[in-house]
């Protein structure tokens, strides 16, 4: 059997994850190590000021960077994570590219950079995520049933 595309195994698993398609969040590209995703913003994302949710920034951010962290085929959970905001947009689309910076044996550290129209730097945020034994973790669950096949 033809092994599946890192792209395709992470399109199948946020198929099975409600907030991401509520969202709407695209995936644009996943190799080794690698994400970029987009999110293009809808009147729903913005704050009371108008301008991009700093909820909906991070949350882009967290996926893209789970995206490059399961490139290895194992499961993992965000462990810990921040976020610097740096400009705002209220239009338009929001990328977010996730490199691995470091992959140990239990966890794996990841840096966003989340740009805008232009592609002018919107914010930077840094991700920890713990590998978790994905059976006894979600056995249920059909991301995980995803991510494996």
């Amino acid at each position: 059997m033809e092994e599946r595309s890192l792209k395709e195994k992470s399109m199948e698993v946020n198929r099975h994850n409600p907030f991401v398609q509520l969202l709407g969040v695209e995936i644009e590209e996943v190799g080794p190590d690698f994400s970029r995703l987009r999110l293009p913003l809808r009147p729903e994302f913005l704050n009371p000021h108008g301008l991009v949710h700093g909820g909906a920034l991070f949350t882009l951010a967290d996926n893209a960077a789970g995206c490059a962290a399961t490139g290895d085929g194992r499961v993992y959970v965000t462990q810990a994570s921040d976020i610097h905001f740096l400009r705002t947009q209220s239009s338009g689309n929001v990328r977010a590219e996730a490199r691995v910076r470091h992959r140990g044996k239990s966890t794996v550290l990841v840096d966003v950079a989340l740009t805008g129209e232009e592609e002018r730097l919107l914010a930077t945020a840094c991700f920890t995520f713990f590998c978790v034994d994905g059976s006894s973790v979600a056995r249920n669950s059909p991301a995980v049933r995803a991510r494996r096949s």
